[in-house]
């Protein structure tokens, strides 16, 4: 059997750091985590290739060699994968389709031959066992959860990890909160389920003996969702490999604010090698949290946890929201406010969304304010509900919240003060990474010399050469992702517009 695993193209976004890699000269974030994964599963004397298609071009001659394509997508993949289904579909290509964008919406696919929902661990086997004896159903879902025991090293012998800025691990699913705009309880529970710690070392060795060094995320949706694990097993156990092998990765994560409230965890994890956490924080707004369900997030402050996680040496990146009913006129000033404050330099701030599955999506369809299906980016302007606010005081106070934040004036200054904040450990030899001289040097060319912020870059360049010349790397890094938030904001301006009436409409493609 040959099988061709494709993952379709990512559209510019916030995420996508597309402006970012081309300083690095890498061609995407990270690989794709769920196919090399599916694909280790597969029966070992398959032929398989993968084509990553923020990479790569996808060939009708690959889809030909084919027996058969597998697609696994998120919802913000949508219109790529119903591309690459409908190319399979002439070509006669017989098709397998899962993951996130499937599981949530396979009714939108009838073109796909085969959908194998949810996890893979449960749903994959009996498809193969059908597959192999020629009866093979059109859809296999499962309402158990895996047991991740049993998931596989990544096939990472299908990517040239030189394409990539980072590698990906994950290590656990499940969430204990249940966030009523989030839809990861539906997609993976809310008890907290994970790997092994000898699994977890078997994967970062797998990466060690490729030859990578670098960045890892785990891309956990809440890595700290069984923190007594955590810290009595897995912590320990990547402590004593780093050390083994001289500190080779660098991690980044996601978890809830209440990391804040375990200076044992967090410290584990800064010796361990985390140096980010992306947390979402959502909004600075008490009676926001409140009708969310956001419990992690109330009766603290949350200016001070933040510069807590700072202190103990994690970068902090924010998620923030505007557009919940509680939200009053001022939300907007808020959310600015608070981000500045916090030097929180990376702060992903979108429109509040309703996505298929969640508790805000069938709440909002019982009062009738569901308009569609959301678009899986939440920054794209694309409101898929009546707001209680009005539509062009929504829309007009969340782009006055991101031309401002990532203004060059308030971008670098925030900089600054994360940086002031910022307590790393410096665990380890210093690892020069592939690109990043050139990277240095087109940051002094585009950012320094041609850009409009290059006053910015240079006070910034000299401060910390000066100030924390150990964090000099970091600072460069962060004016780089500076420009991409810009490019990616200036992006959204443009691109959008309202209509006669009032209502926000996009262009026929993602932002």
């Amino acid at each position: 059997m040959k099988i061709l695993l494709v993952y379709p193209h990512y559209p510019d976004t916030f995420w996508s750091f597309r402006y970012a890699l081309k300083f690095i000269d890498r061609k995407a974030s990270f690989p794709p985590l769920g196919l090399l994964t599916v694909a280790a599963m597969l029966p070992g004397q398959w032929e398989k290739r993968l084509v990553d298609m923020n990479v790569q071009a996808l060939s009708d001659e690959e889809l030909a060699w084919a027996d058969y394509v597998f697609i696994s997508a998120m919802t913000i993949q949508r219109k790529s994968a119903k591309e690459v289904i409908a190319r399979c579909r002439q070509l006669g290509v017989r098709t397998v389709a899962g993951g996130p964008l499937f599981t949530a919406c396979h009714d939108d696919f009838p073109d796909v031959d085969h959908l194998v929902l949810g996890e893979a661990e449960l749903t994959l086997p009996p498809f193969l066992a059908d597959l192999c004896k020629g009866g093979a159903r059109h859809l296999y879902a499962d309402e158990r959860w895996a047991d991740l025991r049993t998931t596989p090293i990544p096939l990472w012998d299908l990517i040239d990890v030189r394409n990539y800025a980072a590698m990906n691990i994950q290590y656990c699913r499940g969430c204990p909160f249940d966030c009523e705009f989030c839809d990861i309880t539906t997609l993976f529970g809310r008890r907290p389920r994970s790997k092994t710690r000898e699994q977890l070392i078997a994967e970062l060795e797998s990466l060690y003996a490729r030859g990578w060094r670098g960045a890892i995320f785990f891309v956990d949706d809440n890595f700290i969702g069984d923190k007594g694990k955590l810290k009595r097993e897995v912590l320990p156990a990547i402590i004593d490999w780093m050390d083994q092998k001289e500190h080779p990765f660098y991690f980044y994560t996601e978890a809830s604010i209440d990391l804040a409230d375990d200076p044992r965890l967090m410290e584990l994890m800064v010796r361990a090698g985390f140096e980010e956490v992306f947390i979402g924080i959502e909004t600075p707004y008490e009676e926001s949290h409140a009708e969310s369900g956001k419990v992690q997030n109330r009766n603290r402050d949350l200016l001070a946890s933040v510069k807590c996680i700072q202190r103990a040496g994690l970068q902090v990146h924010g998620g923030f929201i505007v557009g919940f009913d509680s939200d009053p006129p001022s939300i907007f000033e808020k959310q600015i406010l608070f981000i500045q404050e916090s030097g929180i330099v990376t702060a992903m701030v979108g429109l509040l969304s309703a996505i298929r599955g969640t508790r805000l999506h069938r709440r909002l369809r019982r009062e009738g304010r569901l308009l569609g299906d959301d678009s899986g980016n939440n920054m794209d302007n694309d409101l898929n509900f009546v707001p209680r606010m009005e539509v062009k005081a929504l829309i007009g106070g969340y782009r006055t919240i991101l031309d401002t934040i990532y203004s060059p004036r308030n971008y670098y200054q925030r900089v600054i003060r994360l940086l002031r904040e910022y307590r790393p450990l410096h665990l380890g030899k210093f690892h020069l990474q592939p690109g990043y001289v050139g990277a240095l040097f087109k940051s002094i060319l585009f950012l320094g010399v041609i850009g409009r912020e290059r006053l910015h870059f240079w006070k910034l360049f000299f401060w910390s050469l000066l100030r924390k010349p150990r964090l000099f790397p970091l600072a460069i890094t962060y004016a780089v992702y500076g420009f991409h938030f810009r490019k990616v904001a200036e992006k959204i301006r443009r691109d959008g517009m309202f209509d006669g009436n009032g209502a926000w409409h996009e262009h026929d493609h993602y932002i």
